[in-house]
């Protein structure tokens, strides 16, 4: 079977009609897309395809690309592909030591870099001695070194192969026929909460796997339907997510500024896309300070709407049950005057399906959404299994699960209670690493996902925890930290959490306000303050936040809740070294970081 990414461009420029449009692009301060279509798409990418050859990246070389969300990205991916060459992604926001340490891992021979930052960044890692011999620009107002004589433009990328000759365009074609399932895709570095990135070594038969099972489990969505690509391409999720939507003909639009994201969605108003939790946190409690907002009459009338919608969506829908008439008929009136409107206002009134992933979503959150007609479907997955492991099943999902596997994917739960995934999608192994590739699968073959769970009655897998991040009292009592960080995510006054508690009498939690949610707070309750340190020490503040928090752990256990809280006047941030590029805290850090405030609360 031949590669599906070595050929999917040019594939659906024969399907589709020549204006047929591929990807858009979202200018956030001009509140337009502008289309490509799939023939142009296919030029570009040829273009390209050509240009490497031309520049001597050979079969296998690897090609960096180092910049924020931009149709340069696909564009380079699809040309390496026919090169049989192999895209790395660093995320954009990498520091120059990690983005040095993976060109030299992966021995890049090209990188394609997005803003100013980013170049210098290239620039320093090739003058460091990596193998890095060529620097292309996808911004034009790029400045470079005077000294410079190794760095072109995108476009003059793209101008270069279309000048090329049929020998080059000939020897493309011969590698494309050349390619075998069996070729590397892609290396996808982890950002890992400890240590030095690893690279997953995806070859090309686990997307070969991915996208047609994908399409067996999400019947729902058809080449009608539309999405946006906002998380970062380097991220596993988004770029298998992208591949899916491009090899189903969904038109996707890129959203370059993540920070623009609710303009983007408001804008064009998509029938699906991929998301981390964070974003419906975020709609969650805008939504809910929303109804606090509203007079006794409506609160109640919301509250029925809830009441219904709750009953239609999940008890019968749900089910694959048709829901009785009379209940059809409420919550066709409540669809209307309640939840419709509240669905434009976040830009979802189309939608179809939002897969969500990456970190646990409350259950409280998940089953709001879906009784507002928004159709959430949790999922599952690691770099090392191309993405999906699980999701949620069209019929029959159970909240509080992260869905059903994927068909051809196995699981199953080890004595320690770890997941260990079995299948077509998992990665050959850890680039260069051999120990770390051994480690990661049992004798047998098993790959292990460092997540701790076990299946429900349904099939379903529920996540536990990051089995390195459970934490056992000083008591004997083991913690989930997550499951407390996600309840407390819910509130519209807490932006970050990181629960302490290991080998402690108690738990307790470092929390990163919602800062203007937070002033605002202040202003109405003139409550005066001179900075955000004096805001987050001030009595007032702290015992609304507490009385937040004693609210939002109800269900916990009593070993289980926080104690004592610290709240910061600055956020955890990737570029103090807090957070992974994927958001996800780097306990060890804040520990060490931190350590003078954690002793506070056990003093």
């Amino acid at each position: 079977m031949p590669n599906i990414l070595t050929s999917l461009v040019e594939s659906q420029a024969q399907k589709y009609p020549a204006e047929r449009t591929a990807y858009a692009v979202f200018d956030a301060d001009r509140a337009v897309s502008t289309p490509t279509s799939w023939s142009s798409m296919a030029q570009l990418t040829k273009a390209v395809a050509a240009a490497f050859e031309i520049l001597d990246i050979r079969e296998t070389d690897r090609i960096a690309l180092f910049s924020a969300n931009r149709p340069e990205l696909l564009i380079a991916d699809f040309a390496a592909y026919a090169n049989r060459a192999v895209p790395v992604a660093i995320y954009a926001t990498s520091s120059p030591d990690q983005v040095e340490y993976i060109v030299g891992d992966c021995e890049a021979q090209l990188i394609i870099t997005g803003d100013q930052s980013q170049y210098e960044i290239a620039r320093q890692a090739m003058l460091s001695g990596s193998p890095l011999r060529q620097i292309v620009t996808c911004d034009p107002e790029v400045k470079r070194h005077p000294d410079d004589t190794s760095t072109m433009t995108f476009d003059d990328l793209v101008a270069l192969g279309l000048s090329a000759g049929t020998d080059c365009l000939a020897e493309v074609s011969a590698r494309s026929a050349r390619a075998l399932p069996s070729d590397i895709a892609t290396i996808i570095y982890t950002s890992g909460t400890t240590g030095e990135p690893k690279g997953a070594v995806l070859p090309h038969s686990c997307f070969n796997a991915a996208l047609p099972v994908h399409t067996e489990r999400l019947t729902m969505l058809s080449d009608s339907d539309t999405s946006v690509c906002f998380l970062p391409l380097s991220h596993i999720f988004e770029r298998a997510w992208t591949y899916f939507c491009l090899y189903s003909g969904i038109m996707v639009t890129i959203n370059p500024n993540p920070k623009r994201i609710q303009e983007c969605v408001a804008a064009v108003r998509p029938t699906c896309m991929c998301s981390v939790p964070r974003f419906w946190e975020k709609v969650y409690t805008a939504v809910q300070e929303k109804i606090s907002e509203m007079g006794f009459l409506k609160r109640a009338l919301v509250a029925r709407a809830l009441k219904v919608g709750r009953k239609r969506n999940l008890d019968y829908v749900r089910q694959g049950l048709k829901a009785p008439r009379l209940l059809e008929k409420e919550y066709q009136f409540y669809l209307r005057n309640v939840f419709r409107p509240m669905q434009k206002a976040i830009g979802v009134e189309h939608g179809n399906i939002f897969p969500t992933a990456g970190a646990p979503l409350s259950a409280t959150i998940v089953e709001f959404l879906h009784s507002c007609g928004i159709n959430i479907v949790i999922g599952y997955g690691l770099s090392e299994t191309t993405a999906t492991v699980s999701c949620f099943p069209t019929v029959g999902f159970e909240i509080g699960t992260v869905g059903t596997p994927l068909p051809g994917v196995e699981v199953k739960i080890a004595d320690d209670g770890e997941i260990l995934v079995k299948g077509p999608t998992v990665m050959q192994g850890y680039y260069r690493k051999p120990e770390a590739t051994a480690e990661a699968f049992t004798a047998d073959g098993w790959f292990r996902t460092g997540d701790a769970g076990r299946i429900d009655p349904s099939g379903a897998i529920v996540l536990t925890e990051r089995i390195k991040d459970l934490f056992k009292t000083s008591g004997g009592k083991y913690i989930a930290p997550q499951a407390l960080e996600s309840r407390l995510g819910e509130d519209k006054y807490i932006e970050q959490v990181a629960v302490i508690g290991d080998q402690r009498k108690y738990v307790t939690a470092i929390i990163i306000p919602a800062y203007e949610a937070l002033k605002e707070y202040a202003r109405a309750k003139k409550i005066s303050y001179h900075s955000l340190d004096d805001l987050v020490k001030n009595t007032e503040i702290r015992a609304m936040i507490a009385d937040r928090i004693e609210r939002l752990q109800k269900g916990f256990a009593g070993f289980e809740r926080i104690k004592k809280f610290t709240l910061l006047p600055k956020a955890f941030t990737m570029e103090a070294g807090e957070l992974t590029n994927t958001l996800k805290i780097k306990r060890p850090v804040i520990a060490a970081r931190y350590a003078r405030e954690i002793e506070a609360m056990y003093a």
